[in-house]
């Protein structure tokens, strides 16, 4: 396997011409068919001026055209920059204009978020729809050329291939430079972990401009010649029903997608008896929602860790041998987990530090922000911001971020701790726990929690964490909601939970 996405799609359509490379709403499409799909989007962007290096935003859902445009413009040699399409105009306009996208590919119903958008920025020169917009360009103009064989510019393995801009929990988001090196050797590690084959079938309900998606979803069934079932969006009983009919063996997701997949009160384990594996990433699942999950649909769910800096994933449970549940794994081949203290220095097993990474995944570095690259790398070393330990064995247990820690008198409160004694409660189908301000300790625990019981009282919470939980990290506060913010992904937002308390 090489170390560029391109050759990537290349070398699975000349191995496996007739394997389906996706399903979507009924419809398939061979891999022979894909990359002549490719060829075409790549040589109408070379048409219309897109040239080696030239930045291209896609601002798409899950559809077959994001993955024929992702690859048309990796092999124009151009830059794939994913947008999310629910983002606001004003964080559009911040991604377009730092990464200066040249061209935008989206569909119809953002005309009204990017025509203004257009004016505004003096780099951006083109939009294409994949729907017919008049006056403006539309996806058919890119299967206009007539080449039987697009030819373009050679493409190494440390050329620019993605900008991922990281969600920006502080100031604004970091456009974090993979290259087709960063990218590929993350699929060619993964598919010795999950032993990928091209007989697998990979349901894409992920958002596919997020990098667990783009990676684990996209690339990873690209380059082993495997099949890409894509989910519009996620509805665990529409999921369910999309396994059971295309017979999926792989399902990827977030905690909440698992934890919503698990209320559904029909299914049974004979609607994943074709799921050889499901992988878990995003944040941490909470073991009790991993063995609940387990034990209803008889499957395993296999958890990794990984950032949009590393390509993504760097840690990864074994397929076959030890798994523990609550650790995110061990390293992946060729790359390098460390536990280290505020001076760098590797901390003993079992004592908690900063997670940093070292391999072939790590990031080029930060768009036009050469203080921020600085900071996060150092002797080759991405400091990841995440809290973690390191067992004997080298397991790695995701503690928290460091930003979320709490201190509460002097001691060292994770969130995850607390919130892992919350989802042990029968009645507990969501948690999430924050640190506020405390006159007297410095910060205070609160909680909230989504319950499937209206009877549920917050004594009642509290009796059931208090032999769990020493005294200074129960929670102070707790607040009931119907849901908890999340992202577009499912991942929990702590920072979004900023309401009025409810004192106990």
């Amino acid at each position: 396997m090489v170390l560029n996405l391109n050759e990537n799609l290349k070398n699975s359509a000349e191995r496996y011409p007739s394997n389906i490379a996706y399903t979507f709403l009924y419809q398939s499409t061979t891999y022979a068919d894909l990359d002549n799909e490719v060829d075409c989007v790549a040589a109408g962007l070379s048409s219309i001026g897109i040239r080696k290096g030239d930045k291209v935003a896609l601002l798409l859902g899950n559809c077959p055209e994001f993955v024929t445009a992702y690859y048309g413009i990796l092999r124009a040699g151009a830059v794939v920059v994913p947008i999310n399409p629910t983002y606001t105009s004003a964080e559009i306009s911040y991604i377009l204009s730092n990464s200066h996208a040249k061209a935008v590919i989206t569909d119809s119903p953002l005309e009204s978020t990017i025509s203004p958008l257009k004016e505004q920025l003096e780099h951006l020169k083109m939009v294409i729809y994949t729907e017919s917009i008049k006056s403006e360009l539309s996806w058919e103009v890119l299967f206009q050329e007539t080449n039987d064989i697009f030819v373009g510019p050679s493409i190494h393995e440390d050329d620019l291939a993605v900008i991922l801009y990281t969600s920006g929990t502080t100031g604004k988001p970091k456009g974090a430079m993979l290259s087709h090196r960063n990218m590929a050797s993350n699929v060619e590690s993964l598919s010795k972990l999950t032993e990928f084959t091209e007989g697998d079938r990979m349901i894409t309900v992920l958002p596919m401009f997020h990098v667990f998606s783009m990676s684990v979803c996209i690339n990873l069934p690209i380059a082993c010649g495997a099949t890409i079932v894509i989910v519009p969006k996620f509805s665990p009983a529409e999921v369910i029903k999309t396994i059971r009919r295309e017979k999926a063996t792989l399902f990827a997701g977030v905690p909440t997608m698992f934890s919503f997949m698990l209320q559904l009160p029909e299914t049974t384990a004979a609607d994943l008896s074709s799921i050889r594996a499901c992988f878990s990433g995003g944040a941490s699942i909470p073991v009790e929602l991993l063995h609940r999950f387990e034990e209803k649909y008889n499957v395993q769910i296999i958890e990794g860790y990984g950032l949009s800096e590393t390509a993504p994933v760097t840690a990864f449970n074994p397929l076959r041998g030890t798994r523990k549940p609550g650790s995110v794994g061990i390293d992946i081949p060729d790359v390098k987990n460390k536990v280290v203290d505020p001076d760098g220095m590797e901390v003993p097993r079992g004592e908690v530090g900063e997670l940093i990474v070292k391999g072939p995944n790590v990031m080029m570095g930060y768009l036009g922000m050469p203080e921020a690259t600085f900071s996060a790398l150092k002797d080759g070393w991405f400091y990841t911001g995440d809290l973690a330990r390191m067992d004997e064995e080298g397991y790695i247990y995701i503690v928290d971020r460091k930003k979320d820690m709490i201190l509460v008198g002097g001691y060292n409160v994770y969130p995850r701790e607390v919130e892992e004694v919350l989802y042990q409660h029968p009645a507990i189908v969501e948690a999430a726990v924050i640190g506020i301000t405390d006159t007297e300790y410095g910060e205070s625990v609160k909680a909230f929690v989504v319950s499937n019981d209206e009877c549920l009282t917050i004594d009642d919470i509290l009796h059931f964490c208090q032999d769990k939980l020493a005294k200074y990290k129960l929670p102070k506060l707790v607040e009931f909601m119907k849901e908890l913010p999340k992202n577009s992904t499912g991942k929990i937002l702590r920072r979004a939970l900023r309401v009025e308390p409810v004192e106990v």
